[in-house]
């Protein structure tokens, strides 16, 4: 099915755009975010075997069992447990993908949250 809505398109171009500079590999993995209307989604990839490592996000119950109440706190607080798996992985530095998102709101604040958990971008 072919992409034909003009805003899927120009996201999409966006990506391309994005990802053509980005490149995760197992010293530096990309760190992915997807954003959709009422969660965010989050993985560590490493491109160079197509595997992702360590994923998170706002469904799992640790993030919704916690007191964050906004959409911005969550995306918080799924980086913040994001950064403590991946550290349990054995992962400090990655190279961040904002998925075609621009850079705040949501996706600035788990950007936020993954740097206060101890991941370096």
């Amino acid at each position: 099915m072919a992409r034909t809505n003009p805003k899927t398109v120009s996201r999409m171009k966006r990506i391309k755009r994005i990802r053509k500079n980005l490149n995760g590999t197992a010293d530096k993995p990309r760190l992915r975010v997807f954003r959709s209307s009422k969660h965010i989604y989050a993985q560590i990839i490493d491109d160079s075997k197509g595997h992702t490592l360590v994923a998170m996000s706002s469904k799992e119950t640790a993030v919704a069992e916690s007191e964050a109440k906004t959409k911005s706190e969550k995306a918080q607080k799924v980086g913040v447990l994001l950064a403590a798996k991946a550290k349990t992985a054995g992962i400090e530095k990655v190279v961040f993908d904002r998925g075609g998102n621009l850079y705040h709101g949501r996706v600035k604040a788990l950007s936020d949250g993954a740097r206060e958990g101890g991941l370096d971008f």
